[in-house]
């Protein structure tokens, strides 16, 4: 059975973007950026919601060609590109690199997708991830916690029916006060 991940960036106060879409809070340090670029190597297919999938591939399919890019972003690009993609939407009707568009039930899908062998998933995007939440297929939380309040936005996480209990199996300080922690969930 593969893993289920869900980790992002986040501010303080709990928000993966500001108002108005903005994530000018979260520009990460160079060791940040670099470990962000070894989980995604490690993993075996990303799963995107419509908004998260339009954000990264109107950059990373060309990220490693722009004039200033770092060694990790070049790399990270190329594995993006590499990396299987889904993306969940049921406006969208055509998707590139290296991706697959599912129309249909994303928690029927993302079920299927985990009970099969593989390297570990990662769903991104906070509305997504919220309907893996609420049906309980997250088996991992990756918060990587900004010093920053932002009073609104889009949250990382969303409304349960339920508790769910975690274990924390890793914490992690960087450059500028960010901090990693990392939950397991407890079945």
């Amino acid at each position: 059975m593969r893993k289920l991940i869900y980790g992002m960036n986040l501010t303080l106060d709990g928000y993966i973007s500001a108002a108005g879409d903005d994530i000018g809070w979260s520009d990460p340090s160079d060791e940040l950026f670099q470990w962000w670029l070894d989980e995604e190597r490690a993993i075996g297919l990303l799963l995107y919601g419509r908004k998260l999938w339009e954000t990264m591939s109107s950059y990373w399919p060309t990220g490693d060609q722009q004039p200033n890019a770092t060694p990790a972003e070049i790399e990270f690009a190329r594995n993006w590109r590499d990396t299987p993609k889904v993306v969940f939407s049921s406006s969208m009707e055509k998707v590139d690199w290296n991706t697959r568009l599912v129309t249909g039930d994303a928690v029927a899908e993302i079920t299927r997708l985990k009970a099969d062998d593989g390297e570990p998933m990662r769903v991104g995007g906070a509305t997504f991830a919220g309907a893996a939440m609420r049906a309980g297929l997250i088996d991992e939380y990756t918060i990587v916690t900004h010093p920053v309040l932002v009073g609104g936005g889009t949250p990382f996480f969303t409304a349960l029916d339920s508790w769910v209990n975690l274990n924390l199996v890793e914490t992690r300080t960087f450059p500028g006060g960010v901090v990693l922690t990392r939950y397991e969930t407890r079945r």
